[in-house]
């Protein structure tokens, strides 16, 4: 791991340390592009209070920032325990960094995703599905499919492992011979990758479930894929609507929904959204082309 990695873990990561106050990943961003293109030390040193005052940061910002630095053993003891779990972290200079995310998200893309499982399913092709927890019957059976489908035409199928739709694709993904990478918003140490499917999770490797957290990896389940696809969704609630409007909004990935005669799914189309049924799923790389955004 270089020196501008080891940065960034001890910049934006809370080191298993729930009282410490890392950068957010914008201000993380916001930093190394000041530091990119300010000016550099005519010495080979570490960074000083006078140079990240010298771009910018008042006295109090530019304190915190060196302190977050300085806790090299508390990296060094974090890196260990998360290497005991087989958990690897890619912050965005690393080699296997999701690229898709960095942009797709921009300023907004994680400042450290950890995994745990095959990191090769990184370089697949992949599509996201979202979707409700409780599901209709024929919202089971259109996530199902698309989890088959995702396989049998050589896609990763990227999801959050939630109970419902995301658990329904994922089974049946793998069932199918596929590849599945899983978003968590929950401790990565609780989940034992088996067979090809890798788990990711933001900001630490053994972080409890937060709704904060759920409603936060949304937008890199979204952004992650070629393209999304929304098996059910509730209408104005739940990290479903959220994170697909979201979308819409922002341009992540062209959004798809499950045709299910729902008024949340004949709105989303309304906001840019197509809807599709289950024949479509037969060709993942020739789905309609989304309308220009309406929100």
């Amino acid at each position: 791991m270089t020196g501008a990695e080891r940065g960034f873990l001890l910049l934006g990561c809370h080191l298993g340390n729930p009282e410490r106050r890392p950068l957010t990943a914008p201000q993380l961003r916001r930093l190394a592009r000041r530091v990119r293109d300010g000016e550099k030390p005519s010495e080979d040193r570490d960074l000083e209070l006078r140079d990240l005052t010298a771009l910018g940061y008042g006295h109090a910002d530019a304190a915190h920032m060196l302190s977050l630095l300085s806790e090299e053993a508390l990296l060094d003891r974090y890196l260990a325990k998360a290497a005991n779990y087989g958990c690897t972290p890619l912050t965005p200079l690393s080699p296997l960094y999701p690229r898709r995310l960095l942009k797709a998200l921009g300023d907004d893309a994680p400042a450290c995703l950890w995994a745990r499982g095959d990191l090769s399913l990184l370089q697949n092709r992949s599509i996201a599905l979202v979707g409700s927890r409780d599901l209709l019957s024929a919202n089971a059976r259109f996530a199902r499919l698309t989890g088959a489908e995702a396989a049998g035409q050589g896609f990763a199928l990227i999801s959050g492992n939630a109970r419902g739709a995301d658990r329904t694709a994922q089974n049946a993904a793998l069932a199918a011979g596929g590849c599945v990478i899983s978003i968590l918003a929950d401790r990565l140490t609780d989940h034992v990758p088996a067979g090809s499917i890798l788990y990711l999770s933001e900001e630490g490797f053994d972080l409890e479930f937060s709704a904060q957290r759920a409603l936060s990896r949304n937008r890199c389940i979204h952004a992650l894929g070629e393209l999304t696809i929304a098996a059910q969704c509730s209408l104005r609630t739940g990290g479903t609507w959220d994170g697909s409007v979201k979308n819409l909004r922002f341009g992540w990935s062209p959004l798809y929904v499950f045709d299910d005669g729902s008024e949340s799914a004949d709105l989303l189309e309304q906001m840019g959204a197509v809807k599709i049924g289950a024949a479509a799923l037969r060709d993942l790389n020739n789905l309609p082309c989304p309308d220009q955004l309406t929100i």
